[in-house]
């Protein structure tokens, strides 16, 4: 029945949005992100200090790790999820790429928490080199203990310790919205990739600039960055990548003429010659 329903709520995404928002409402501390509170852009700099440490805290990569299983059990009976099946049409597209044919790619992906997309890729058969990255200890811990055949290293998203062109694919995986110094990190994004970067889950807007939210994810206080999309894919330019395809997985614009809006987006850019 689980199923049925989920694949059904893929089919109308409308009706998945408004469910969601419903649950939201009726128990406000109950979903991955809840209790959204809009701040200024002067507001977010004292919160984003304040709670730099939030992704953290030890008690998150658990409760992410209770969701994120029962996904991956409905992945493996078959169920599309949108995030993931996102994910694998854009690496099964790069792979036929010569410059990695005939090779495992290599990928990293900076933002890992507990290393489940090497899951996911896994289940999709993708044949490539996986490597994890992330700012929490705890969660780079469970991702160890979790795939102990894997490398997974702490890192800061805004100075890693890879050297240039280190791996073919980085992935920037729905980390960059909780970092403040965005910039720094996706600067670092772009080095470290020879070939390709994927800024997977990214919230953006348009019409308006950055907003900037205070919120709880799995009840743990937070900031979350939404960017403005030319913005955004100025930024991807100045720092040498080529946007080849982008992924909506979530669009809405209260507006007839669609001057306003936000939007959830994967962007699949190539790194330029230099």
């Amino acid at each position: 029945m689980r199923v049925i329903v989920l694949s059904m709520l893929r089919r109308f995404p409308r009706v998945k949005a408004l469910l969601k928002r419903l649950r939201g409402s009726l128990f406000p501390f109950s979903g991955v992100s809840s209790n959204y509170i809009e701040m200024t852009c002067g507001e977010s700099g004292a919160e984003s200090v304040r709670l730099r440490g939030a992704w953290q805290a030890n008690e998150l990569p658990e409760k992410q790790r209770k969701l994120v299983d029962r996904q991956l059990v409905d992945y493996r009976n078959g169920v599309h999820i949108d995030v993931f099946d996102v994910m694998i049409q854009a690496l099964r597209r790069l792979a036929a790429d010569p410059s990695v044919a005939g090779s495992p790619m290599t990928v990293l992906e900076v933002g890992c928490s507990s290393g489940f997309y090497s899951e996911v890729f896994d289940i999709a058969g993708l044949d490539l080199r996986y490597t994890g990255a992330d700012y929490s200890a705890a969660f780079v811990a469970l991702a160890k203990s979790k795939y102990p055949a894997l490398r997974f290293d702490v890192e800061d998203a805004t100075a890693l310790s890879y050297a240039r062109d280190a791996f073919d694919v980085v992935i920037s995986g729905c980390c960059l919205l909780h970092i403040p110094e965005y910039e720094a990190a996706v600067a670092e994004t772009a080095r470290v990739a020879r070939l390709y970067a994927i800024f997977h889950r990214t919230p953006v807007v348009w019409g308006q600039p950055n907003k900037y939210y205070r919120k709880l994810a799995y009840g743990v206080e937070t900031v979350e960055i939404h960017f403005n999309e030319p913005d955004f894919l100025a930024l991807l330019s100045r720092n040498g990548l080529e946007l080849l395809s982008t992924h909506t997985l979530h669009e809405e614009s209260p507006d007839a003429d669609r001057a306003r809006g936000n939007a959830i987006r994967t962007y699949v850019c190539r790194k330029k010659p230099q």
